[in-house]
């Protein structure tokens, strides 16, 4: 029987392969239902997969398991892996991991419950349930988790035919996808490497030691995948080998799992700067409010700060109806001007732009920049105070409050990330709330402050 040719489904065809997908589970036969979706390509069936209601998914998964590969479940939402998983076999399961590189496999058996994962590293070699027990003792989002253990390493003596030889002796055991050849010394340490378009240029009596590139960038296996993902955009890797705590090479990362840490690091610093995290397909809407309610409960807390603030000038508040129309103005536009800063601010923490040496020129540029933008938006809210309320004073008032609050903005935009990141924490996640809450408080002190000073 000839392979099953995989079919690729273009962009604007994709909303038909859900109805493939529905249409082929109104078929009564199981066999027919298989035939009717074993060409569709991997991404896309786990793309409309994932698009499809528990119950539909539940029973695709229980008439037709055999198309749940190892292929479709690395393409899959976590979520939806979890919701997946207790439905296979673990002997199914253990199959189509075995199909997948080191990483792929570890991504899926980090969505199984403990008893699921025991069963299924008991239904793999004894080799590779080995290495994925030792994967799993490292940490969430190192190297040593997330890493490929397949890589090609040659003694520095070898010749590029040995090399080319041994890799054809040995094919079946390469990984899918590698770029360089790491060259190694006696004790497995790496000393460089060779990429793999070089080795295939140059003849078989070359020796791997005259075409080697020393200049390496090594990564270990506890650290973070944010430092790692650094390396790779700073130094413009390919791939990296990894080396555990004794220097001897153990695994390789290349840019295809960068990239989604690159994309994954972004998407959590977005939705932690907004206080929220990502709703998944499969959250409830129970979920959602459990994830984003304790924000918002700061977010009050620190409004009745500013409330406390704007009570202390009722009684101003009550002879100058104006106060009250004016003075969001200059909270608002401080707290837009501080979340400018921020973005700038967390961003620039994250690329390493912004470290202990580079902190002060920042801070500096900032202030300058808050003040200007200050100068210009106050004379404006100046006028219009004036135009529309006749009152020099009270533009005046304005007109002071609105520059410093927004210096006050900008200092809070990029100090407070700072300081968070000195103390360990997470500056995407926490410099928000207090950002917010600088900007409110003193957009209304400064304002209710100034507009008692001058007009009474």
């Amino acid at each position: 029987m000839e392979p099953v040719e995989k079919i690729s489904i273009s962009q604007d065809k994709k909303d038909d392969t859900i109805n493939v997908i529905e249409n082929a589970l109104i078929l009564t036969d199981d066999k027919a239902l298989k035939t009717a979706l074993e060409a569709i390509h991997p991404a896309d069936f786990s793309d409309q997969l994932e698009q499809l209601p528990p119950m539909q998914r539940a029973e695709l998964v229980e008439r037709a398991p055999d198309l749940i590969s190892g292929d479709v479940l690395t393409e899959l939402e976590d979520e939806v892996v979890e919701d997946i998983l207790p439905l296979l076999e673990s002997q199914q399961i253990a199959d189509a991991i075995t199909e997948l590189d080191h990483n792929d496999a570890t991504q899926i058996l980090e969505e199984m419950e403990e008893t699921q994962r025991a069963d299924v590293l008991g239904a793999l070699p004894l080799e590779d349930r080995t290495a994925f027990e030792d994967t799993l003792t490292f940490d969430d989002e190192t190297i040593g988790r997330l890493m490929q253990r397949e890589f090609v390493a040659a003694p520095e003596f070898w010749t590029v035919g040995d090399t080319i030889d041994h890799m054809r002796e040995t094919g079946g055991a390469l990984p899918e996808l590698f770029f360089n050849i790491y060259v190694i010394d006696a004790a497995f340490k790496p000393l460089g490497y060779v990429p793999l378009s070089k080795l295939m240029r140059e003849g078989r009596e070359v020796k791997l030691a005259d075409l080697m590139t020393d200049e390496l960038v090594t990564i270990t296996q506890d650290q973070d995948q944010e430092e790692a993902a650094y390396l790779f955009e700073k130094y413009n890797l390919i791939s990296a080998p990894v080396v555990n705590v004794q220097g001897r090479l153990v695994g390789t990362m290349t840019v295809d799992d960068i990239i989604e840490i690159i994309q994954d690091e972004n998407k959590e610093d977005i939705l932690a700067l907004a206080g929220v995290s990502d709703a998944g397909l499969t959250d409830t809407a129970v979920s959602t409010v459990k994830s984003r309610a304790p924000w918002l409960f700061v977010n009050l807390l620190t409004a009745v700060l500013a409330s406390l603030v704007i009570a202390q000038f009722d009684y101003a508040i009550s002879k100058v109806v104006a106060l009250a129309v004016l003075m969001p103005i200059v909270a608002s536009m401080g707290g837009n001007a501080g979340t400018q800063a921020l973005a700038v601010a967390v961003r620039a923490l994250a690329e390493r732009d912004l470290t202990s040496q580079t902190a002060w020129r920042a801070v500096r540029r900032e202030a300058i920049a808050a003040f200007m933008i200050g100068i210009i938006f106050a004379a404006v809210l100046a006028l219009i105070a004036y135009v529309w309320f006749g009152d020099q004073k009270l533009a005046l008032a304005a007109f002071l409050a609105m520059i410093i609050n927004h210096v006050f903005a900008g200092l809070a935009g990029i100090l407070i990330p700072l300081g968070l990141k000195r103390v360990g924490a997470d500056p995407a996640v926490a410099s928000s709330v207090f950002v917010t809450t600088v900007t409110d408080v003193i957009g209304f002190l400064a304002f209710l402050g100034f507009a008692v000073l001058i007009l009474f």
